[in-house]
């Protein structure tokens, strides 16, 4: 009964803490700005079944695709084993399901076999890092923290992996030993091979296998409570994520109602405008985006893809899409920290453009869309990008020299040149 009530005391903390710091995310992107994406429900599922569930935009780079496919299914898959567990540490009982014979063996059998995967895969990923150095995992944003993020997290779950191998492997030879307790079930295809370097003691066994039961846990729960604090909280909202990406063509560009109104009246004094609400143009602050842009910065895995095909990064500017969105959450997260410590209405001096994000970085952009494309996520960097470029131009009226250069041409002649609409076609005349 201690074991017992011990294993319900940490589940229902780990349960409630994740909850408490879910619920300050959840929290945190409701700051954002209201925008509808409840339209084409249809369509919203498909892609995310076929973005999130399917895997679709990974396979653009075969091999880690190959090995991302074997550490998500065996994250899915393996999990439904964790139901035993918990079964097992709520009511004391050893393998409940084994009842379901035949099945049973089948799917422990099938449990390791994804287990030697996710392990290899979670090395495979950790020489990729830090022995070849792959060059999209580097660059100014991948320092301290997000670095070792990664590697924490695949260190982790080498470590769960070998436990439940173990686990298995100190079971089945204690089932074939006849302790007490331990039931003949389950299949070991990969757990067999190291029954050998076992301990031949009953005793030793059991603290094996009873010690490597409760490190599996624990580390479950404790995986739970890290993931709001790190990159892999995209294993919980990249579907949330992808069902509420943009179905428009990347290359259309919201407008504004208030500049649409305007200018409709322009052409039509007739023209009587809707109330719309008064506001900024564009975004200064991460709570002037929409809560889509801040589910985005949650969802972002860190992974590179989009700061690899980047044009302006490529040639060295100074522009990273990756870093866009690792910002945009530092600032989220900054400010849900100062609601709660000073409440809502608390104001630190700080804002998204210029505290994290440079202006040099935004005017870099060419507005290609390549990030957004290659995002396996569906992340849109772009979208904060002309939100912060908005913000600049139409409330600070600051941008580039060449960027007022043709916006005045554009309202004088017209056209991005410089040249007058009457000589515009001189080209074409006879020498």
């Amino acid at each position: 009964m201690v074991a017992q009530i011990i294993f319900l005391v940490l589940t229902l903390a780990a349960i409630a803490l994740f909850t408490v710091n879910l619920r300050k995310i959840i929290r945190n992107i409701r700051l954002g700005k209201p925008v509808n994406r409840q339209d084409q429900p249809q369509k919203r599922l498909l892609t995310m079944l076929r973005v999130a569930f399917g895997q679709s935009k990974m396979v653009v780079r075969p091999i880690p695709a190959f090995l991302h496919f074997f550490v998500y299914i065996g994250f899915v898959i393996i999990n439904i084993e964790v139901l035993e567990i918990m079964i097992d540490g709520l009511f004391g009982t050893h393998r409940i399901f084994n009842g379901l014979g035949g099945l049973y063996n089948f799917l422990i059998g099938s449990f390791e076999i994804l287990a030697f995967t996710v392990w290899v895969s979670c090395a495979i990923f950790l020489v990729r890092r830090n022995i070849l150095k792959i060059k999209r995992f580097s660059g100014v944003e991948m320092k301290s923290w997000p670095k070792s993020d990664a590697n924490y997290i695949l260190i982790t779950e080498i470590l769960l992996m070998s436990a439940f191998l173990f686990m298995n492997a100190a079971d089945a030879k204690l089932q074939v030993m006849g302790a007490s307790h331990y039931v003949t079930a389950g299949a070991f295809p990969v757990s067999q091979y190291l029954m050998n370097i076992l301990p031949a003691s009953e005793s030793a066994l059991i603290m094996i296998e009873r010690s490597c039961w409760w490190f599996h846990i624990i580390g479950i729960l404790a995986f739970l409570n890290y993931l709001p604090y790190s990159k892999h909280f995209h294993i919980l909202f990249a579907f949330p994520n992808t069902y509420f990406s943009n179905l428009e063509p990347k290359g259309e560009f919201t407008n504004m109602a208030s500049v649409t109104n305007e200018v409709k009246a322009m052409l039509d004094p007739s023209f009587i405008p809707a109330e719309t609400e008064a506001g900024k143009f564009g975004a200064k602050d991460v709570t002037d985006l929409s809560w889509v842009n801040l589910m985005n910065a949650y969802t972002c895995t860190e992974c590179g893809r989009c700061t690899s095909v980047c044009p302006a990064n490529i040639t060295g500017k100074l522009l990273s899409p990756r870093k866009i969105m690792m910002d945009t959450r530092d600032r989220i997260t900054e400010v849900g920290q100062n609601i709660d410590k000073h409440g809502a209405e608390h104001q630190d001096g700080k804002s998204l453009l210029d505290d994290y994000i440079s202006r040099e970085e935004i005017w870099a952009c060419t507005s290609c869309n390549a990030c957004v494309e290659a995002c396996p996520v569906n992340i849109d960097p772009l979208q904060i990008i002309m939100e912060l470029r908005r913000f600049a131009v139409m409330e600070e009226s600051q941008a580039p020299g060449s960027i007022n250069a043709m916006l005045g041409n554009i309202e004088n002649n017209q056209a991005p040149w410089k040249y007058s609409p009457a000589d515009r076609f001189n080209w074409a005349q006879e020498s």
